[in-house]
């Protein structure tokens, strides 16, 4: 008899840590769903500003959803905001910039992390201690620099320095690197295979993941950049998405917020569609990229 009853109680027993877990799931839920929410309602409010006439716009209580639809601010706001030839420019600096931060950060990680060599990992604090100097203490200093050599009203000074690292993307590649097993490395050094062509072709086809988390916070970080186009660039023909839509709102100013409204909306999508279609390698180099050292 004891062994028949012992059974049940077990089985009751492991059932009960499943209630208080359920709730704790559904809580941890529904607070990133609000959490979510919060943050998803500038957004909603400017698509929805941008199907609203002037007079919708500036209703009280607000209407977020208008009963009429209208496309005239986009066509009003295309019309005036060279969006075609600035979102070229836009590339311009994007891409080659992703290009450079993804190459010279991966190489960089890779030396600190896979190569022994003295004051290694004193160099890579001080690497990680620039991440807390402002730009705007080394602003003076670099367009002073820039002026001198002829690149100021050029894409150079926004294209460049990424091709020699970017610290936060070369800490991202240094802890992805850590986390390879350096048995990988020690065979093909066994097999009389060099440092670049370890990296070339071991272990940089490993973190396609971390390559991608980097490229895409590059990309995202030259996008939206204001301040480097507005201290380099003064010719309205080179402006970017960001600098030409700043200034695009000073010149129409609070009389054509649908407009602007609508030209936002635009330089947003690109962002949206590029972070859908690479959310699960971003994700997964997120993820992967431990906090080793």
């Amino acid at each position: 008899m004891s062994v028949r009853t012992a059974e049940p109680v077990s089985r009751a027993s492991r059932r009960r840590p499943l209630w208080p877990r359920l709730a704790a799931t559904l809580t941890k839920h529904t607070v990133l769903i609000v959490v979510s929410l919060v943050f998803l309602l500038p957004l909603v409010w400017m698509v929805s500003g941008s199907l609203k006439t002037a007079a919708d716009i500036g209703k009280f209580p607000i209407e977020w959803f208008p009963e009429v639809i209208t496309t005239g601010n986009y066509a009003y706001g295309l019309s005036a905001f060279p969006f075609a030839r600035y979102f070229f420019n836009t590339l311009l600096i994007c891409i080659p910039s992703m290009i450079g931060a993804a190459f010279s950060s991966a190489l960089v990680g890779y030396g600190l992390a896979r190569i022994d060599w003295p004051f290694r990992n004193a160099l890579f604090g001080v690497l990680v201690a620039t991440m807390m100097i402002p730009f705007y203490v080394t602003m003076v200093p670099l367009f002073t620099a820039y002026r001198a050599i002829g690149w100021t009203d050029t894409y150079l000074p926004l294209i460049v320095p990424q091709f020699f690292g970017v610290p936060f993307c070369i800490f991202l590649m240094r802890q992805f690197f850590m986390g390879i097993p350096t048995t990988l490395s020690d065979a093909a050094r066994v097999d009389g295979a060099g440092e670049l062509r370890i990296f070339f072709q071991v272990i940089l086809p490993l973190c396609k993941p971390a390559l991608a988390a980097v490229a895409l916070f590059q990309f995202l970080a030259s996008w939206s950049d204001l301040l480097g186009p507005l201290l380099y660039l003064s010719d309205s023909n080179s402006y970017t998405l960001s600098l030409g839509l700043t200034f695009f709102q000073g010149a129409e100013g609070d009389t054509a917020v649908g407009p602007l409204m609508a030209v936002s909306t635009l330089v947003l999508i690109p962002v949206i569609v590029l972070f859908f279609f690479a959310q699960r390698t971003f994700i997964q180099g997120i993820t992967m990229t431990g906090i080793k050292g």
